[in-house]
């Protein structure tokens, strides 16, 4: 999934197996502009 926003585009990947890669996982959570303590 992606979502443009002015000069700048947000990718989501949307994984097709139970579990996501740490990296990614963070990634997600960078781009989404909450602290990862909220995440947890």
């Amino acid at each position: 999934m992606q979502k443009q926003i002015p000069g700048s585009t947000i990718t989501v990947p949307v994984p097709d197996h139970k579990e996501i890669k740490v990296g990614t996982l963070m990634s997600i959570i960078r781009q989404s502009g909450i602290h990862r303590s909220e995440f947890e």
